[in-house]
């Protein structure tokens, strides 16, 4: 049996369907999401840290230090009797997998620029970006840790804590790969849940990305929102972190799907 993974939750009204947020690679859940906090004033949100991030355990005996399939199993156990489930990035594609394993415990499904690019790669853009992603990890894994993270954040000031962040990037070095996990969709699709995928407006490239990465995420958000059935939203003046970037815009999309959800799901005795 593996050991539990660390949970944050921000405490909010019992009566109301709690939220799960799950952050991507090279960070943590508290720091992905940390401006999605007023969200709790509505409802408990649960802020899983993957394992080999933030302060959840190593991932041990699989060989590889992440794998979006344990994350994914991670998730199902904190769905108890239903919740409404977010991913960014590769959070995306672990709750992907989390709600095509258990729709009857989901309420609602929202991915913020899900790396699903096996649904794309049949597209040339994407097709040539697994193949950089390939390289490019490639060689990142023959590097240290430091060495990525003076790469990653050669024009950014690096989050603190210092520790923290070199341990997300030695996991990030040796996780299984989102961007080829091959994605059952036809569950999500035929799941009554709703759906939202929530892409960035990608006006600009932000330090630190992959050149054409808009242009690939666009691909990638509009044939997942096709795919599941979502709702396709662009947030302008966002890139890969709308939830980070625009925050308000993103917490805004987020509290009127919850909400819309549980209206329709409990009407009042009035109604």
């Amino acid at each position: 049996m593996r050991t539990p993974i660390n949970v944050s939750t921000w405490d909010g009204p019992a009566d109301r369907v709690p939220a799960i947020l799950v952050h991507g690679t090279f960070t943590w859940a508290e720091l992905t999401f940390e401006h999605q906090r007023p969200l709790a004033r509505r409802r408990r949100v649960l802020l899983p840290d993957r394992r080999g991030f933030g302060d959840s355990p190593d991932l041990e005996g699989e060989g590889v230090t992440s794998d979006y399939a344990v994350d994914a199993d991670d998730v199902v156990a904190l769905l108890g009797a239903g919740a409404h489930l977010v991913g960014h990035s590769y959070g995306g594609t672990v709750a992907m997998l989390a709600a095509a394993a258990r729709p009857d415990l989901v309420r609602s499904l929202t991915l913020i620029e899900p790396c699903a690019h096996q649904l794309a790669a049949a597209e040339p853009v994407v097709a040539a970006a697994v193949e950089d992603g390939r390289r490019f990890m490639a060689g990142a894994r023959r590097g240290t840790p430091e060495e990525y993270v003076a790469t990653a954040y050669r024009d950014a000031t690096p989050p603190e804590p210092a520790d923290r962040l070199l341990r997300a990037a030695r996991t990030a070095l040796g996780e299984r790969p989102c961007w080829l996990a091959e994605l059952a969709v036809t569950p999500l699709a035929q799941a009554p849940f709703p759906k939202l995928v929530i892409l960035g407006g990608w006006e600009r490239t932000p330090p630190g990305y992959r050149p054409g990465m808009a242009a690939v995420m666009r691909t990638v958000a509009a044939t997942t929102a096709d795919l599941i059935g979502a709702r396709l939203a662009r947030i302008p003046g966002a890139a890969h972190e709308p939830q980070r970037e625009q925050p308000a815009a993103v917490n805004a999309l987020l509290e009127k799907l919850w909400d819309g959800t549980e209206e329709t799901a409990c009407p009042s005795p009035d109604a």
